[in-house]
């Protein structure tokens, strides 16, 4: 470790409610849902969402580490001194430390840090191929252990046709019976090659707010993503390592030029993954 940067950055994100939703332009739709640009090298970049005080970001540490540092968005000592975060690794191999204590993540490999987690900060095994690590908060009134779950680990539930271009397996990792948190949900999906849809038919939870970031995708590629009242929908054209901010309200379903991968990540009411009110295809507009 060559020193640490200090450097980081978090952005206000006020949510439209269904009326302004309505009469937004593309612009305005992409600035208040779609977060563009969380993944910059060697640095820390945040987002402080109103909804549910949502926190997302990401950190991509090169030759040093970086740390995650409280900001005045949050009113308090250090990050977590309210606040559990989940970190999931989308890019190279690197490592998170959690005062004093180092986990290695691979690919795909998550981190739950709890609430009262003074220091942590994140390190790369290799500057040309840095970790990418993504980053979900939502405030805890409990404190839950820090542990980490590897990608080999985690049981895949396959779901999806090869008919309806479906193909998936979802990974659940942080919920009530794998990684235990106070609110937080957080797992991932990878669409098989061949299947470009997420989340058809679709659905809304108005007790929980979800947010998608996708990732894996080829730099010619994009997401078509679907948001809005299932009677009123509109759309996002989505690239790698952009992340969707989907309000209660909203459906949040998705179509690849490509296949792809899509880590989803919830908090509100409660921790029931199955937790959701059902759109048909059909009520579609």
């Amino acid at each position: 470790m060559v020193g640490i940067d200090e450097g980081i950055y978090m952005k206000t994100v006020e949510m439209a409610d269904k009326v302004r939703y309505s009469r937004m332009t593309t612009g305005e739709l992409r600035e208040t849902f779609l977060l563009e640009e969380l993944f910059k090298a060697g640095s820390v970049e945040l987002a402080y969402v109103d909804l549910d005080r949502t926190v997302v970001g990401g950190a991509v540490p090169t030759i040093a580490a970086l740390k995650l540092e409280t900001q005045p968005e949050l009113r308090a000592e250090y990050f977590c001194e309210r606040r559990e975060l989940g970190v999931l690794n989308v890019g190279g191999a690197g490592s998170v430390s959690v005062d004093g204590k180092s986990f290695e993540l691979d690919k795909l490999d998550c981190l739950y840090v709890g609430r009262g987690s003074k220091d942590v900060e994140f390190t790369s095994k290799s500057a040309e191929e840095p970790a990418c690590f993504y980053l979900l908060s939502y405030l805890a009134h409990k404190e839950y252990p820090t542990a980490m779950v590897k990608f080999a680990d985690l049981d895949g539930l396959k779901l999806g046709a090869v008919e309806t271009c479906n193909k998936r397996t979802i990974y659940k990792a942080i919920y009530k019976d794998g990684l235990q948190s106070c609110q937080l949900v957080m797992g991932f999906t990878l669409l098989d090659p061949g299947s470009n849809w997420n989340t058809m038919p679709p659905h809304t939870h108005m007790r929980r707010s979800e947010v998608y970031l996708y990732f894996d995708m080829d730099p010619a590629h994009k997401v078509i993503h679907l948001m809005g009242p299932p009677d009123e929908t509109k759309h996002l054209m989505v690239s790698d390592k952009q992340v969707v901010v989907s309000p209660g309200w909203s459906i949040h379903s998705g179509v690849g030029t490509k296949n792809y991968t899509f880590c989803w990540g919830m908090g509100g009411e409660n921790q029931a993954y199955d937790d959701m009110d059902a759109a048909t295809i059909a009520g579609l507009k």
